[in-house]
Protein backbone atom coordinates (compact mmCIF):
# COMPACT_ATOMS: atom_id res chain seq x y z
CA UNK A 1 0.00 0.00 0.00
CA UNK A 2 1.47 3.47 -1.16
CA UNK A 3 -0.24 4.99 2.27
CA UNK A 4 -1.49 4.17 5.80
CA UNK A 5 -4.30 1.97 6.06
CA UNK A 6 -7.71 3.67 7.44
CA UNK A 7 -11.15 3.05 7.46
CA UNK A 8 -13.18 5.11 5.30
CA UNK A 9 -17.07 5.50 5.16
CA UNK A 10 -18.75 2.84 2.88
CA UNK A 11 -22.22 4.67 2.79
CA UNK A 12 -24.27 1.46 4.02
CA UNK A 13 -25.07 2.13 7.43
CA UNK A 14 -25.10 -1.22 9.00
CA UNK A 15 -21.55 -1.51 7.74
CA UNK A 16 -20.12 1.46 8.96
CA UNK A 17 -21.75 0.93 12.40
CA UNK A 18 -20.22 -2.38 12.86
CA UNK A 19 -17.46 -2.18 11.23
CA UNK A 20 -16.45 1.52 11.66
CA UNK A 21 -16.30 1.57 7.35
CA UNK A 22 -13.84 -0.14 4.79
CA UNK A 23 -10.68 -0.17 4.66
CA UNK A 24 -9.12 2.03 2.77
CA UNK A 25 -7.36 -0.08 -0.48
CA UNK A 26 -9.48 -3.09 0.57
CA UNK A 27 -11.56 -4.85 -1.73
CA UNK A 28 -14.52 -5.90 -0.91
CA UNK A 29 -16.93 -8.83 -2.48
CA UNK A 30 -21.07 -7.93 -3.12
CA UNK A 31 -23.13 -11.20 -3.32
CA UNK A 32 -26.89 -11.33 -3.95
CA UNK A 33 -29.85 -12.20 -6.06
CA UNK A 34 -31.59 -10.41 -8.65
CA UNK A 35 -33.73 -7.58 -7.10
CA UNK A 36 -31.87 -8.10 -4.07
CA UNK A 37 -30.69 -4.45 -3.68
CA UNK A 38 -27.13 -4.97 -5.22
CA UNK A 39 -27.10 -2.16 -7.46
CA UNK A 40 -28.75 0.46 -5.10
CA UNK A 41 -26.21 -0.77 -2.68
CA UNK A 42 -23.22 -0.27 -5.31
CA UNK A 43 -24.41 3.08 -6.00
CA UNK A 44 -24.50 3.87 -1.97
CA UNK A 45 -20.97 3.13 -2.21
CA UNK A 46 -20.69 5.49 -4.98
CA UNK A 47 -22.22 8.35 -3.50
CA UNK A 48 -20.25 7.97 -0.74
CA UNK A 49 -17.18 8.58 -2.92
CA UNK A 50 -18.41 11.26 -4.09
CA UNK A 51 -19.64 13.63 -1.57
CA UNK A 52 -15.90 12.99 0.01
CA UNK A 53 -15.00 14.51 -3.57
CA UNK A 54 -13.09 11.46 -4.36
CA UNK A 55 -12.79 9.84 -7.96
CA UNK A 56 -14.91 6.45 -8.55
CA UNK A 57 -14.76 4.14 -11.50
CA UNK A 58 -18.29 2.95 -11.95
CA UNK A 59 -18.13 -0.26 -13.91
CA UNK A 60 -21.57 -1.32 -15.14
CA UNK A 61 -23.48 -3.03 -18.40
CA UNK A 62 -26.62 -1.08 -17.74
CA UNK A 63 -27.57 1.48 -20.25
CA UNK A 64 -27.05 4.98 -19.12
CA UNK A 65 -30.68 5.69 -18.46
CA UNK A 66 -31.69 2.86 -16.44
CA UNK A 67 -28.05 3.52 -14.03
CA UNK A 68 -29.57 7.76 -13.45
CA UNK A 69 -33.15 6.30 -13.13
CA UNK A 70 -31.73 3.76 -10.52
CA UNK A 71 -29.81 6.78 -9.13
CA UNK A 72 -32.37 8.97 -8.82
CA UNK A 73 -34.37 6.63 -6.54
CA UNK A 74 -31.70 7.49 -3.68
CA UNK A 75 -32.15 10.72 -4.72
CA UNK A 76 -28.44 10.74 -6.04
CA UNK A 77 -28.31 13.34 -8.70
CA UNK A 78 -25.43 10.80 -10.45
CA UNK A 79 -25.25 13.05 -13.58
CA UNK A 80 -24.10 16.00 -11.67
CA UNK A 81 -21.05 13.89 -10.59
CA UNK A 82 -20.17 12.88 -13.65
CA UNK A 83 -20.05 16.50 -14.87
CA UNK A 84 -17.90 17.19 -12.26
CA UNK A 85 -15.56 13.98 -12.91
CA UNK A 86 -15.92 12.56 -9.52
CA UNK A 87 -17.97 9.76 -11.53
CA UNK A 88 -16.63 8.21 -14.13
CA UNK A 89 -19.36 5.48 -15.42
CA UNK A 90 -17.53 2.79 -17.92
CA UNK A 91 -20.29 1.02 -19.71
CA UNK A 92 -19.15 -2.86 -20.64
CA UNK A 93 -20.50 -4.75 -23.01
CA UNK A 94 -22.15 -8.29 -21.88
CA UNK A 95 -19.71 -10.93 -23.03
CA UNK A 96 -23.27 -12.45 -24.04
CA UNK A 97 -21.00 -14.67 -27.30
CA UNK A 98 -17.69 -15.65 -26.47
CA UNK A 99 -19.20 -18.79 -24.76
CA UNK A 100 -20.30 -20.20 -27.96
CA UNK A 101 -16.45 -19.68 -28.85
CA UNK A 102 -13.20 -22.53 -28.52
CA UNK A 103 -11.73 -20.84 -25.55
CA UNK A 104 -13.77 -18.28 -23.99
CA UNK A 105 -11.31 -17.85 -21.06
CA UNK A 106 -9.17 -15.61 -23.27
CA UNK A 107 -11.47 -12.98 -23.98
CA UNK A 108 -12.37 -12.85 -20.04
CA UNK A 109 -8.60 -12.13 -19.28
CA UNK A 110 -9.14 -9.23 -21.94
CA UNK A 111 -11.98 -7.62 -19.60
CA UNK A 112 -9.89 -8.14 -16.57
CA UNK A 113 -7.01 -6.46 -18.24
CA UNK A 114 -9.07 -3.82 -19.57
CA UNK A 115 -10.29 -2.93 -15.73
CA UNK A 116 -6.54 -1.89 -15.08
CA UNK A 117 -6.24 -0.16 -18.06
CA UNK A 118 -8.81 2.21 -17.25
CA UNK A 119 -7.98 2.45 -13.52
CA UNK A 120 -4.26 3.22 -14.70
CA UNK A 121 -5.99 6.17 -16.93
CA UNK A 122 -8.07 7.59 -14.83
CA UNK A 123 -6.50 6.62 -11.16
CA UNK A 124 -9.59 6.71 -8.90
CA UNK A 125 -9.98 6.50 -5.18
CA UNK A 126 -12.54 3.68 -5.69
CA UNK A 127 -13.79 1.05 -8.07
CA UNK A 128 -17.34 -0.35 -8.26
CA UNK A 129 -18.11 -3.27 -10.59
CA UNK A 130 -21.37 -3.83 -11.31
CA UNK A 131 -22.27 -6.53 -11.69
CA UNK A 132 -19.31 -8.95 -12.57
CA UNK A 133 -20.75 -12.44 -12.85
CA UNK A 134 -20.52 -11.98 -16.59
CA UNK A 135 -16.81 -11.80 -17.01
CA UNK A 136 -15.59 -14.29 -14.05
CA UNK A 137 -17.31 -17.36 -15.97
CA UNK A 138 -14.14 -18.79 -16.76
CA UNK A 139 -13.43 -22.60 -18.04
CA UNK A 140 -10.26 -22.98 -16.13
CA UNK A 141 -10.59 -21.92 -12.27
CA UNK A 142 -7.08 -21.87 -12.04
CA UNK A 143 -6.77 -19.35 -14.58
CA UNK A 144 -9.46 -16.67 -12.53
CA UNK A 145 -7.45 -17.29 -9.16
CA UNK A 146 -4.44 -16.12 -10.70
CA UNK A 147 -6.11 -13.56 -13.14
CA UNK A 148 -8.45 -12.16 -10.50
CA UNK A 149 -5.30 -12.15 -7.64
CA UNK A 150 -3.23 -9.98 -10.25
CA UNK A 151 -6.38 -7.64 -10.57
CA UNK A 152 -6.73 -7.41 -6.99
CA UNK A 153 -3.01 -6.98 -6.20
CA UNK A 154 -2.53 -4.15 -9.11
CA UNK A 155 -5.83 -1.93 -7.41
CA UNK A 156 -4.55 -2.58 -4.14
CA UNK A 157 -0.74 -1.02 -4.64
CA UNK A 158 -2.35 1.92 -6.01
CA UNK A 159 -4.28 1.56 -2.55
CA UNK A 160 -7.67 2.09 -4.34
CA UNK A 161 -10.75 0.49 -2.44
CA UNK A 162 -12.99 -1.60 -4.32
CA UNK A 163 -16.32 -3.35 -4.55
CA UNK A 164 -17.03 -6.44 -6.82
CA UNK A 165 -20.65 -6.82 -7.06
CA UNK A 166 -21.63 -10.69 -8.44
CA UNK A 167 -24.63 -12.53 -8.74
CA UNK A 168 -25.88 -15.49 -6.28
CA UNK A 169 -24.55 -18.85 -7.64
CA UNK A 170 -26.69 -21.02 -9.01
CA UNK A 171 -24.93 -24.02 -9.84
CA UNK A 172 -21.66 -25.96 -8.43
CA UNK A 173 -19.63 -24.49 -11.11
CA UNK A 174 -20.97 -20.74 -10.16
CA UNK A 175 -20.95 -21.74 -6.35
CA UNK A 176 -17.03 -22.09 -7.07
CA UNK A 177 -16.13 -19.19 -9.03
CA UNK A 178 -17.79 -16.99 -5.92
CA UNK A 179 -16.09 -19.01 -3.75
CA UNK A 180 -12.34 -18.01 -5.31
CA UNK A 181 -13.32 -14.44 -5.57
CA UNK A 182 -14.43 -14.65 -1.78
CA UNK A 183 -11.48 -16.06 -0.71
CA UNK A 184 -9.22 -13.01 -1.80
CA UNK A 185 -11.56 -10.17 -0.97
CA UNK A 186 -11.04 -8.09 2.15
CA UNK A 187 -14.74 -8.88 3.16
CA UNK A 188 -17.85 -10.25 2.20
CA UNK A 189 -21.72 -8.55 1.64
CA UNK A 190 -24.12 -10.78 0.79
CA UNK A 191 -27.85 -9.96 0.28
CA UNK A 192 -30.41 -12.44 0.67
CA UNK A 193 -33.84 -11.13 -0.16
CA UNK A 194 -37.50 -12.46 0.76
CA UNK A 195 -39.62 -14.05 -1.43
CA UNK A 196 -43.13 -12.98 -1.66
CA UNK A 197 -45.14 -15.21 -2.97
CA UNK A 198 -47.57 -12.61 -5.27
CA UNK A 199 -44.20 -11.28 -6.42
CA UNK A 200 -45.85 -7.97 -6.57
CA UNK A 201 -43.19 -6.09 -3.83
CA UNK A 202 -40.02 -6.46 -2.34
CA UNK A 203 -40.48 -6.63 1.10
CA UNK A 204 -36.33 -6.27 2.07
CA UNK A 205 -34.07 -9.88 3.39
CA UNK A 206 -31.08 -10.80 5.65
CA UNK A 207 -28.28 -8.81 4.95
CA UNK A 208 -24.82 -10.78 6.09
CA UNK A 209 -21.22 -9.24 6.49
CA UNK A 210 -18.02 -10.98 6.92
CA UNK A 211 -14.74 -10.48 7.10
CA UNK A 212 -11.42 -12.26 5.54
CA UNK A 213 -8.97 -9.89 6.75
CA UNK A 214 -9.04 -7.45 9.64
CA UNK A 215 -12.70 -6.31 11.07
CA UNK A 216 -11.77 -7.68 14.03
CA UNK A 217 -15.14 -7.18 15.24
CA UNK A 218 -16.14 -9.97 13.59
CA UNK A 219 -19.57 -11.50 11.13
CA UNK A 220 -22.92 -9.63 11.33
CA UNK A 221 -26.10 -9.90 10.32
CA UNK A 222 -29.44 -8.05 10.32
CA UNK A 223 -32.85 -7.81 8.55
CA UNK A 224 -32.32 -5.24 5.45
CA UNK A 225 -35.33 -3.38 3.53
CA UNK A 226 -35.38 -1.08 0.38
CA UNK A 227 -36.17 2.34 1.41
CA UNK A 228 -37.18 5.17 -1.28
CA UNK A 229 -34.52 8.02 -1.58
CA UNK A 230 -32.24 6.27 1.16
CA UNK A 231 -31.89 2.56 -0.50
CA UNK A 232 -30.34 -0.64 1.53
CA UNK A 233 -31.21 0.18 5.21
CA UNK A 234 -31.13 -1.55 8.24
CA UNK A 235 -33.07 -0.61 11.17
CA UNK A 236 -30.93 -0.95 14.78
CA UNK A 237 -33.29 -0.57 17.61
CA UNK A 238 -31.95 -0.82 21.23
CA UNK A 239 -34.21 -3.59 23.47
CA UNK A 240 -35.59 -1.87 26.50
CA UNK A 241 -34.94 -4.09 29.69
CA UNK A 242 -38.05 -6.65 29.76
CA UNK A 243 -39.22 -5.54 33.20
CA UNK A 244 -42.83 -5.87 35.05
CA UNK A 245 -44.72 -2.61 35.84
CA UNK A 246 -43.59 -2.82 39.86
CA UNK A 247 -40.16 -2.95 38.96
CA UNK A 248 -40.27 0.59 37.37
CA UNK A 249 -42.48 2.08 39.91
CA UNK A 250 -40.76 4.08 42.39
CA UNK A 251 -40.90 4.77 47.02
CA UNK A 252 -41.62 8.71 45.71
CA UNK A 253 -45.09 7.98 43.41
CA UNK A 254 -46.88 5.92 46.33
CA UNK A 255 -48.06 6.74 49.22
CA UNK A 256 -46.57 6.24 52.92
CA UNK A 257 -48.51 3.53 53.92
CA UNK A 258 -48.11 1.60 50.06
CA UNK A 259 -44.43 2.30 50.38
CA UNK A 260 -44.08 0.80 53.94
CA UNK A 261 -46.00 -2.39 52.32
CA UNK A 262 -43.99 -2.04 49.16
CA UNK A 263 -40.36 -2.00 51.19
CA UNK A 264 -41.40 -4.98 53.28
CA UNK A 265 -42.33 -7.62 50.40
CA UNK A 266 -39.41 -9.76 49.34
CA UNK A 267 -37.14 -8.04 46.68
CA UNK A 268 -38.09 -11.61 44.67
CA UNK A 269 -41.29 -10.75 44.49
CA UNK A 270 -40.91 -7.14 43.41
CA UNK A 271 -37.90 -7.63 40.45
CA UNK A 272 -38.63 -10.83 38.27
CA UNK A 273 -35.92 -11.01 36.09
CA UNK A 274 -36.83 -11.73 32.08
CA UNK A 275 -36.69 -15.25 30.61
CA UNK A 276 -34.88 -14.31 27.49
CA UNK A 277 -31.92 -12.85 27.17
CA UNK A 278 -31.10 -9.16 25.41
CA UNK A 279 -29.21 -8.96 21.94
CA UNK A 280 -26.37 -6.91 22.02
CA UNK A 281 -23.74 -5.79 18.82
CA UNK A 282 -20.97 -5.12 20.81
CA UNK A 283 -20.50 -8.34 22.72
CA UNK A 284 -17.30 -10.49 21.79
CA UNK A 285 -16.99 -14.46 22.96
CA UNK A 286 -13.69 -14.91 24.76
CA UNK A 287 -10.76 -15.89 21.67
CA UNK A 288 -12.34 -12.83 19.56
CA UNK A 289 -12.09 -10.49 22.72
CA UNK A 290 -8.44 -11.75 23.57
CA UNK A 291 -7.58 -10.65 20.01
CA UNK A 292 -9.31 -7.56 20.29
CA UNK A 293 -7.33 -7.06 23.39
CA UNK A 294 -4.56 -7.56 21.99
CA UNK A 295 -4.73 -4.71 19.37
CA UNK A 296 -5.42 -2.42 22.12
CA UNK A 297 -2.28 -3.50 23.74
CA UNK A 298 -0.05 -3.08 20.25
CA UNK A 299 -1.39 -0.17 19.72
CA UNK A 300 -0.90 1.08 23.68
CA UNK A 301 2.87 0.20 22.55
CA UNK A 302 3.31 1.81 19.55
CA UNK A 303 0.98 5.29 20.41
CA UNK A 304 0.94 5.61 24.02
CA UNK A 305 -3.11 5.34 23.75
CA UNK A 306 -3.79 4.08 27.22
CA UNK A 307 -6.98 2.35 28.04
CA UNK A 308 -8.60 -0.10 30.98
CA UNK A 309 -10.04 -3.31 31.18
CA UNK A 310 -12.75 -3.55 34.24
CA UNK A 311 -14.34 -6.38 35.53
CA UNK A 312 -17.18 -6.68 36.91
CA UNK A 313 -18.37 -9.56 38.91
CA UNK A 314 -21.84 -10.53 40.07
CA UNK A 315 -22.53 -12.42 42.99
CA UNK A 316 -24.27 -15.43 42.56
CA UNK A 317 -26.67 -14.96 45.00
CA UNK A 318 -28.11 -12.10 43.11
CA UNK A 319 -29.88 -13.91 41.05
CA UNK A 320 -30.51 -17.19 43.64
CA UNK A 321 -32.28 -14.47 44.86
CA UNK A 322 -33.90 -12.79 41.61
CA UNK A 323 -32.59 -9.83 41.73
CA UNK A 324 -30.47 -9.53 38.84
CA UNK A 325 -29.07 -11.64 36.21
CA UNK A 326 -25.76 -11.42 33.97
CA UNK A 327 -27.88 -11.08 31.28
CA UNK A 328 -29.03 -7.64 32.81
CA UNK A 329 -25.91 -6.72 34.01
CA UNK A 330 -24.61 -7.36 31.12
CA UNK A 331 -27.71 -5.04 29.01
CA UNK A 332 -26.99 -2.22 31.54
CA UNK A 333 -23.27 -2.55 30.81
CA UNK A 334 -23.74 -2.85 27.38
CA UNK A 335 -26.36 0.52 27.46
CA UNK A 336 -23.55 2.31 29.55
CA UNK A 337 -20.85 1.92 26.76
CA UNK A 338 -20.49 3.57 23.56
CA UNK A 339 -19.96 1.45 20.53
CA UNK A 340 -16.08 0.94 20.26
CA UNK A 341 -16.19 -0.28 23.73
CA UNK A 342 -15.92 -4.16 23.56
CA UNK A 343 -17.72 -6.74 26.16
CA UNK A 344 -17.04 -10.50 26.97
CA UNK A 345 -18.83 -12.44 29.49
CA UNK A 346 -17.07 -15.13 31.22
CA UNK A 347 -18.92 -17.30 33.95
CA UNK A 348 -20.13 -14.56 36.97
CA UNK A 349 -17.76 -11.75 34.95
CA UNK A 350 -18.70 -9.06 32.41
CA UNK A 351 -15.21 -8.04 31.05
CA UNK A 352 -15.39 -4.35 29.45
CA UNK A 353 -12.53 -3.13 27.38
CA UNK A 354 -12.60 1.07 27.65
CA UNK A 355 -10.68 1.82 24.40
CA UNK A 356 -10.38 5.32 25.41
CA UNK A 357 -10.22 5.08 29.16
CA UNK A 358 -9.13 6.42 32.42
CA UNK A 359 -10.30 6.60 35.72
CA UNK A 360 -13.13 8.99 35.16
CA UNK A 361 -14.32 7.17 32.18
CA UNK A 362 -14.10 4.15 34.78
CA UNK A 363 -16.28 5.96 37.21
CA UNK A 364 -18.64 7.44 34.33
CA UNK A 365 -19.01 3.18 33.00
CA UNK A 366 -20.27 2.24 36.72
CA UNK A 367 -22.76 5.41 37.20
CA UNK A 368 -24.31 4.70 34.13
CA UNK A 369 -24.71 0.53 34.77
CA UNK A 370 -26.53 2.15 37.89
CA UNK A 371 -28.26 4.51 35.92
CA UNK A 372 -29.42 1.29 33.37
CA UNK A 373 -30.47 -1.67 35.74
CA UNK A 374 -34.17 -3.14 35.63
CA UNK A 375 -35.18 -0.42 37.97
CA UNK A 376 -35.03 3.13 39.46
CA UNK A 377 -36.12 1.75 43.10
CA UNK A 378 -33.59 3.59 45.38
CA UNK A 379 -33.97 0.10 47.68
CA UNK A 380 -33.61 -2.35 44.81
CA UNK A 381 -30.56 -0.37 43.75
CA UNK A 382 -28.96 -0.10 46.91
CA UNK A 383 -29.69 -3.90 47.30
CA UNK A 384 -28.22 -4.80 43.97
CA UNK A 385 -25.30 -2.76 44.14
CA UNK A 386 -23.69 -4.71 47.05
CA UNK A 387 -24.17 -8.03 44.68
CA UNK A 388 -21.76 -6.09 42.15
CA UNK A 389 -17.69 -5.78 42.30
CA UNK A 390 -15.41 -4.31 39.91
CA UNK A 391 -11.88 -4.68 39.46
CA UNK A 392 -10.24 -1.79 37.12
CA UNK A 393 -6.82 -2.68 35.53
CA UNK A 394 -4.98 0.26 33.20
CA UNK A 395 -2.74 -1.10 31.03
CA UNK A 396 1.24 -0.38 31.35
CA UNK A 397 4.49 -1.42 30.30
CA UNK A 398 4.55 -4.26 32.19
CA UNK A 399 1.44 -5.90 29.95
CA UNK A 400 2.83 -8.14 27.20
CA UNK A 401 -0.03 -9.80 25.74
CA UNK A 402 -4.00 -9.86 26.54
CA UNK A 403 -3.43 -13.34 28.58
CA UNK A 404 -1.24 -11.25 31.11
CA UNK A 405 -3.86 -8.46 31.33
CA UNK A 406 -6.22 -11.55 31.98
CA UNK A 407 -4.02 -13.05 34.45
CA UNK A 408 -4.21 -10.29 36.37
CA UNK A 409 -7.62 -9.77 36.32
CA UNK A 410 -8.18 -13.81 37.20
CA UNK A 411 -5.97 -13.15 40.09
CA UNK A 412 -7.79 -10.52 41.98
CA UNK A 413 -10.15 -13.03 43.30
CA UNK A 414 -8.06 -14.46 45.06
CA UNK A 415 -5.40 -12.09 46.18
CA UNK A 416 -5.42 -9.83 49.17
CA UNK A 417 -3.69 -6.83 47.66
CA UNK A 418 -5.82 -6.43 44.92
CA UNK A 419 -9.22 -7.73 44.63
CA UNK A 420 -12.56 -6.64 43.36
CA UNK A 421 -14.42 -3.67 45.29
CA UNK A 422 -18.49 -3.36 45.51
CA UNK A 423 -19.38 -0.85 42.62
CA UNK A 424 -21.15 1.34 45.45
CA UNK A 425 -17.89 2.33 47.10
CA UNK A 426 -16.53 3.84 43.56
CA UNK A 427 -19.87 6.01 43.24
CA UNK A 428 -20.81 6.50 46.83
Amino acid sequence: MSSSIRLIPSGFSFLDQNWGGIYRGGSYLLVGPRKSGRTLLGLQFALESAKSSEVCLYFTNMRPKDLMIQAASLNFDIQSYMNQNLIIVVRLAPPNDIYEMYNPDDYLLEYLNDIITVVNQYNPSRIIFDEMTPYVGFRNLDLLKEAFLGTLETIEEKNITSLFVVGEPATQKTNSIIEILASYVTGVIYLQKTINKFETRYDGGQVTITPNVGHTEGQFSARYKIEPFKGVTVETSTPEPQVNREAKTSVKDISAPEAEEFSNQPLKQIYSMPSEPYSFTNVYNYSDFLLLLNNQIALYKSTGQSFNLISFKLDPASQIKGLLSINQLQNAIRLSTHKKDKICVVDNKVLVLLVKGNLKSAIDLMSGVQNNLPSHDTNYIQTVLEYVSIFNVEVDERIDNAESMMDIINSAESSQFQSYMPISKYIG
